[in-house]
């Protein structure tokens, strides 16, 4: 049984399409992020940067105690290896996997988070920092589009946890002011995951908690 320690927003979301695909035995802990659920003590000693998702694995493979784990590329690696789902064996198209979970943890999810931050949340309009996320982001999505045009998934031939960590980002494109269809090989890869039956499932969990 995995705990998780979730809030609705993308990086939430990235562990319940992993889990939702290799069809594990969970269980929601909801931190409510509005409430400063991640400022208590109880939370940061599983994540102690105080950010969701964060998980208790209370079965790991070495039959050990419970492992907590925080940063949700690591947790969908460390699910990947524990399952051997999501993740290819072979020795390019892993490296290939990993590279575009790690383009997303580095580059990806900070820029469109701060896109969404200066375009929704600041205290005041600051129009350098909205130009400068917004043409950011247009280059990420442009990166995302060229590799989509040469393969069927981040990773290669498979659908991996490269594409599970960078969809629910793109799920929120209307926030940065992007229209998919300026981004056909995305709005394809988009399109195909947001229909696969454990992603419908996982997206179901915000309405659930």
């Amino acid at each position: 049984m995995i705990d998780l320690y979730y809030a609705p927003t993308p990086n939430g979301h990235k562990i319940t399409l992993f889990l939702e695909e290799a069809e594990l035995d969970y269980r929601i802990i909801r931190v409510d992020i509005s409430k400063g659920d991640q400022f208590r003590p109880v939370f940061l000693a599983i994540s102690p940067n105080n950010k969701i998702p964060a998980i208790i694995d209370n079965l790991p493979s070495d039959g050990g105690k419970p492992l907590s784990l925080f940063e949700s590329g690591e947790i969908l690696l460390y699910l990947a290896e524990k399952t051997g789902k999501l993740l290819s064996g072979e020795l390019r198209e892993r490296h290939h996997t990993l590279q575009w979970l790690f383009w997303q943890s580095s580059g990806l999810g900070p820029m469109l988070g701060q896109n969404h931050h200066f375009t929704a949340y600041a205290p005041q309009t600051i129009p350098y920092a909205i130009e400068r996320y917004q043409v950011e982001t247009q280059r990420l999505y442009g990166v995302l589009n060229r590799r989509l045009e040469k393969s069927p998934w981040l990773g290669g031939e498979h659908y991996s946890i490269a594409d599970i960590a960078c969809w629910p980002w793109i799920n929120t494109h209307e926030r940065h002011r992007i229209d998919l269809a300026t981004y056909p090989a995305v709005n394809n890869w988009f399109e195909r995951i947001r229909t696969r039956p454990a992603t419908e499932r996982a997206m179901q969990k915000i309405h659930q908690i």
